[in-house]
């Protein structure tokens, strides 16, 4: 059903929340809106101004590489000044109550992290823009060592034990889902009581599945965004309201 009001909202999800035992929230871009990182898909998004650049042309375009490092260090402010909102905070005080094991996100900002969850508990299906990784041996590296070889001669760097290239930690487009991920969050979807998808317009898959598979398996279904999905029929409860002022009265549970 769709919540009439806010109110009334808040005041039906506060009800679920008390009665669940095991919470599973999947987050999207709109939960960080409020934080200053833009949406991607969004009208007026980044990808309607700068078109995605594939992981097939990324690996194999020396050019590709380049402009995709000039837009992460372009958008470096933006990451570096956005703080958990309190979206983020709500989340945080029910993983601390115990309520919350782990959390699913498409998104690569960091953070639910920065916000008190374990690293080992935010499952990032879309990956981390906030360090780099080698796409053949996996070496980590950090964005200032990034920068610094970028800055030096223009130039997207390799990595220094393979020499394959060194992207963001980020799932690109037509690059594979990370297998482990995938797996843990399926098993997050089939063992707990409450599912709240937030933030996410649910299009993208196969990620987009985790809530059927969650309300398959028994759980109540909980969707927060400001624009209908197509999910939203299978939902028991839909809040077509911000999230902040959605999630805000739970940061002091």
């Amino acid at each position: 059903m769709i919540a009439s009001s806010l109110g009334e909202g808040v005041e039906q999800l506060g009800d679920l929340i008390a009665a669940a035992k095991v919470i599973v929230p999947f987050t999207g871009a709109g939960i960080s809106t409020e934080c200053g990182i833009p949406d991607f898909r969004s009208p007026g998004g980044i990808w309607t101004k700068n078109r995605p650049i594939p992981f097939d042309e990324f690996v194999a375009s020396q050019d590709a590489r380049d402009e995709a490092w000039r837009r992460r260090f372009a958008m470096e402010a933006t990451f570096n000044a956005a703080k958990p909102g309190r979206g983020h905070r709500a989340l945080a005080a029910l993983y601390r109550a115990g309520k919350i094991p782990a959390i699913v996100t498409q998104n690569i900002d960091n953070l639910h992290q920065a916000s008190g969850f374990a690293a080992e508990h935010v499952i990032e299906l879309h990956g981390n823009t906030t360090y780099a990784r080698c796409i053949g041996c996996e070496k980590s590296y950090s964005l200032d060592w990034v920068k610094q070889q970028f800055d030096a001669d223009g130039q997207a760097p390799d990595c220094q034990s393979c020499g394959d290239p060194v992207k963001t930690a980020t799932i690109s487009f037509g690059q594979a889902m990370p297998e482990a991920e995938m797996r843990r969050a399926a098993e997050l979807a089939q063992h707990c009581d409450l599912f709240i998808a937030i933030g996410s317009s649910l299009v993208v898959w196969p990620a987009a599945g985790f809530p059927q598979l969650a309300r398959n398996c028994g759980a109540r279904l909980v969707i927060i965004n400001n624009e209908p999905t197509e999910q939203d029929d299978s939902a028991d409860l839909v809040i077509r309201h911000d999230i902040g002022e959605t999630l805000g009265p739970f940061i002091g549970n």
